[in-house]
């Protein structure tokens, strides 16, 4: 694949505004159920002001500047404004508390901070006194008096009108692809957040990278909702303005059902949660009707199945089936493609990995999930599966340019033009992240198929190996587990143990159904949480899915916590568990799951090394063994029945 070279993310946005003036770019809620839209003109003209006002306040090429705030048209007009005059976006999840947001603030010597409302204003008022680089604060939404260190955002807007147009486009045309376009602090699941260097050469072949490899059309829609603060949702908004695709802004994550039917979008991009979140809604909904409302679901579900089955092994589907296909598909799915909008014709999955059954379940009811993989450290993409290519648990093939090879331990590394320029600050870990002739340390192990395919099999900092030398990744059991409708999260203990154990915490909604249908007595949730039928419950939850994992990735004890989130700093702002703080905080409560474990002496554990040491020299002996005895059967056996 060719790339288009373009010296800077205002010139590739550039490109598109003289393609297409007045096409839709931006539509967002003002308030519920009320849409307002701009066109990439209009969008424009907006950054070309705000860049201005940059300006007057003295940001120069190269000065950082923050954006705690979720997303919102304003956040995506700073971002062009600042990376268009050579300046670096510095996103800081809304969520992260006042102590997270200093070290983001400081670590990246930001001069200016635009804060989404009065809460992330107050924020970042506790810590003032410990932020002494930022100048100004601006407050995209409402107004602050008494303070002339924050500016309203209208006020902000307004004090780029003394400044020049040359004074602009000197700035403009001076950005070149080496310059940083943003710094990406990573969630931190372990160790301190690192910022990720992205570089304009990042932002600008990145998207083509994603127009090559996703069938995406310029006329189609494309819906919003993960935090931009994120590079996962920059680069599907870079990509849009690549590609000239019009993006419907949800207002939170709490209203994306609600924003999702007024969007009616054509695909979206999530992380697996979500899909986790539809796929146990909507079996406990069935569940719950029960009778020939069951019975129906159950048989449209089987019919799906039937047509996934045919259209993953690349065969006709039969008449008969299309027939049947057509009446659940009336009767049955059209219910979820609806509450999606009534338009979506696949969606992407990113950021952890997805379980199978549950995308196998979406494609049984119309809508195929494209799982992908990507990272903070190349702009969240490498690889995906093809609209028409895919594999469920699989990451599908690598985009154009990007290069992929398996290591000696079995991590995966990568090399291309969409690889960060390094840690802001950080060369000891960037000389660990990057080798010299630029591959990119995922941490991910995986396989390599002969078409090119990669499976990842695992973390390496979380896999987990067993007092019995068992190497697992809890990963993939997790996400089974978490096919329980009533299982909402799980984080898989076991390393260094004699067997598997996890914490679980559970889906309020369905096990207050559960608990109602059973006029079960109880005060509270938390009371329900320490109930011995809701621990039977999800005792026989876990067996059933024990059922198809081997013996010694089977989940042997369990314990019931609240919930991961991402205020109780269990949760990543991408949603993914912090697997270290989990065990460090429930680690009485782990402690207990293996009282009556029996660990080794040293004498043991020597003893059973030289028994694995036997065995292995044993195994060629015990399979020549085993091949001829199981001759020698079939040959009485022949000559039995003759």
């Amino acid at each position: 694949m060719e790339f288009r070279e373009f010296n800077n993310l205002y010139e590739m946005l550039k490109k598109t505004v003289d393609a297409s003036p007045k096409g839709k770019a931006y539509t967002w809620f003002p308030q519920a159920g009320k849409t307002e839209s701009i066109t990439w003109q209009g969008y424009l003209g907006d950054i070309r002001k705000a860049a201005k006002s940059l300006i007057a306040l003295g940001v120069k090429k190269e000065d950082k500047v923050n954006i705690i705030s979720y997303t919102n048209y304003r956040w995506i007009l700073m971002d062009m404004a600042i990376t268009g005059i050579g300046a670096c976006t510095v996103g800081i999840y809304q969520t992260l508390l006042a102590g997270d947001c200093r070290y983001i603030i400081n670590h990246s010597d930001a001069v200016l901070i635009f804060v989404e409302n009065e809460t992330q204003l107050h924020k970042v008022y506790e810590i003032k006194s410990e932020i002494p680089l930022i100048r100004k604060v601006i407050l995209l939404n409402g107004s602050y008096e008494g303070d002339d260190w924050v500016i309203s955002f209208d006020d902000f807007m307004k004090l780029g009108e003394v400044v020049p147009d040359s004074d602009l486009e000197a700035m403009l045309s001076a950005v070149r692809q080496d310059d940083i376009a943003t710094l990406v602090y990573t969630s931190g699941t372990t160790g301190v957040p690192k910022g990720a260097m992205l570089t304009h050469e990042n932002a600008i072949i990145s998207p083509q990278i994603v127009q090559g490899s996703l069938h995406l059309q310029g006329d189609e829609e494309q819906f919003v909702f993960l935090p931009l603060a994120h590079i996962y949702a920059r680069l599907i908004v870079y990509t849009a303005v690549l590609m000239n695709i019009p993006v419907t802004l949800s207002r939170s994550m709490d209203t994306i059902v609600e924003d999702i039917k007024i969007a009616r979008p054509h695909f979206f991009c999530s992380v697996p949660r979500i899909f986790e979140k539809v796929y146990s809604k909507v079996l406990s909904g069935a569940e719950a009707k029960g009778g020939a409302a069951l019975k129906i679901f159950n048989w449209a579900r089987y019919t799906g199945y039937q047509v996934s089955d045919c259209l993953l092994d690349d065969i006709p589907v039969p008449l008969s089936l299309r027939f049947k296909y057509a009446l659940a598909s009336k009767l049955v799915f059209s219910k979820l493609k609806d509450a999606l909008g009534g338009r979506i014709r696949f969606c992407v999955s990113g950021a952890a990995p997805l379980e199978p059954s549950i995308a196998k379940f979406f494609h049984a009811a119309g809508i195929l999930i494209l799982e992908g993989i990507g990272m903070t450290e190349n702009m969240s993409f490498s690889h995906v599966n093809r609209f028409d290519d895919y594999r469920f648990g699989w990451v599908g093939l690598p985009g154009p340019g990007v290069e992929q090879k398996i290591a000696s331990d079995g991590e995966v590394l990568l090399r291309g033009r969409n690889v960060m320029k390094g840690y802001y600050k950080m060369p000891e870990e960037t000389k660990e992240a990057l080798t010299e002739d630029g591959w990119l340390h995922t941490g991910d192990v995986g396989e390599i198929d002969r078409r090119g395919f990669l499976r990842i099999t695992g973390r390496k900092k979380d896999l987990i190996i067993t007092s019995g030398g068992k190497n697992i990744a809890p990963s993939a059991i997790e996400g089974l587990l978490a096919t329980s409708k009533y299982i909402s999260q799980v984080c898989v203990i076991g390393d260094r143990r004699n067997y598997l154990s996890a914490l679980i915490t559970l889906d309020e909604g369905n096990i207050k159904d559960y608990a109602r249908g059973r006029d079960l007595k109880h005060d509270n949730f938390e009371s329900l949480m320490r109930n011995r039928e809701i621990y039977s419950l999800i005792g026989q939850e876990i067996d059933e899915k024990n059922r198809s994992l081997a013996s010694f990735e089977s989940i042997k004890k369990f314990a019931i916590v609240p919930e991961f989130t991402i205020e109780n700093d269990l949760l990543t702002p991408t949603l993914k568990v912090k697997r270290n703080k989990v065990v460090s905080r429930y680690a009485a409560i782990i402690d207990t799951l293996y009282k009556d474990e029996i660990n080794p002496t040293q004498e043991e554990k020597e003893f059973i090394e030289r028994r694995k040491l036997r065995d292995r020299r044993r195994a060629p002996l015990d399979s020549w063994v085993s091949k001829t005895f199981e001759r020698r059967i079939m040959e009485r056996r022949t000559a039995a029945s003759l």
